[in-house]
């Protein structure tokens, strides 16, 4: 699996997902949890108390960000320059928030001077942006922003479904507030669980609502009962098994060290980039603002671009990814996320690109 998620799964992982299922108000299983919590807040770098794994795929994470945070009124303001950046958008709205957004060309970051102007315009309680934009490839200059909103009210709320695990994500450091991720792409466990972490000044907004968190099952008002305390609270029924793999998967990057991970990551990516340049393949993102673990590559003219996706999974097992939106028909999405991010996947799609491409 090659495309923008989910990636290749360790043998580690599958076997820890088929362990027996316990109950999930055990103590051992409460045990468990807790490291899990631990071990996310190494990942993520930071300190936050409330830091826990969603019920469900990376969208329910982003769901549980917008829906405990966001009040009908709330001045909102998204940063967007691709496809994830649109669904905050329309979550927003729906919410009944006042969404304001910034716009930048798909394969292109976001500019900091842009936001900076419109900060300097307007106050707003959430900034929102997404830190690996899975539809572009691009990396999005977060610290830097997170350093326009350091010492304001505003909170800043990211998207790290793709980079968590595949470059460094530092929330404490970045002065991010809310951040959600999923368990498909960099960490290479299957899809189903959303870490999120929310910082002492996202809980506080929790905490102040003046209105019902909209969503039961996402109301981290409740869920925090489950996950945190010596008593601990059911809310509703824990997917066990999913986070055994969680934790496994979890303990797979720490044993590996992150700098490795992240060094990993690039390296591979390196080789693929020089690889495809060798095939006569141009990227469609500027070297500077290239993301490791999803590489977006420019279809040439008069090449059949689902034709060759099609081959390549038909032919020789690998699956790739298509553009979206505006880029759809225009570029290949090549992962290499997690366990997928190893030097054999690259020369094999490389090996298969030049004979599809040849014929």
């Amino acid at each position: 699996m090659m495309g923008p998620g989910p990636s290749n799964v360790p043998d580690e992982v599958y076997a820890a997902l088929g362990t027996k299922t316990i109950g999930h108000l055990d103590p051992y299983f409460i045990t468990i949890m807790d490291e899990i919590k631990a071990q996310l807040q190494k990942l993520i770098k930071t300190s936050a108390k409330l830091t826990l794994p969603a019920s469900g795929t990376g969208s329910a994470g982003m769901e549980t960000c917008f829906v405990n945070l966001i009040e009908p009124g709330d001045d909102i303001l998204i940063l967007i320059n691709g496809v994830f950046g649109m669904r905050m958008q329309d979550l927003a709205t729906r919410l009944g928030a006042n969404v304001d957004t910034l716009e930048f060309e798909w394969g292109t970051p976001v500019i900091v001077d842009a936001v900076k102007k419109k900060l300097d315009a307007k106050t707003y309680k959430i900034v929102a942006v997404v830190h690996a934009e899975t539809s572009t490839g691009v990396r999005n200059p977060v610290a830097e922003i997170g350093a326009l909103l350091a010492a304001t009210d505003t909170i800043y709320l990211v998207d790290t479904v793709t980079s968590l695990g595949g470059i460094d994500v530092n929330m404490d450091g970045w002065g991010i507030d809310s951040l959600y991720s999923g368990t498909q792409k960099c960490l290479s466990c299957p899809p189903g669980l959303a870490p999120v972490a929310f910082s002492e000044k996202a809980v506080a907004a929790l905490k102040g609502r003046k209105t019902k968190v909209p969503n039961w099952y996402l109301d981290l008002t409740m869920i925090i009962k489950y996950w945190e305390g010596h008593t601990r609270a059911y809310h509703h029924t824990a997917p066990v098994n999913m986070l055994y793999g969680l934790y496994q998967a979890l303990d797979l990057i720490l044993a590996e060290g992150l700098d490795n991970a992240f060094e990993r990551h690039l390296e591979n990516h390196r080789a693929l980039v020089a690889g495809l340049e060798d095939l006569g393949l141009q990227m469609l993102v500027a070297e500077k603002y290239r993301l490791p673990m999803l590489n977006a590559v420019k279809v040439p003219d008069g090449v059949d671009e689902a034709g060759v996706r099609t081959a390549l999974r038909m032919e020789h097992k690998i699956e790739i990814g298509a553009g979206l939106g505006p880029l759809a028909g225009k570029i290949w999405r090549i992962g290499l996320m997690g366990h997928t991010a190893r030097p054999e996947n690259v020369r094999r799609v490389l090996a298969a690109l030049k004979t599809t491409l040849a014929r």
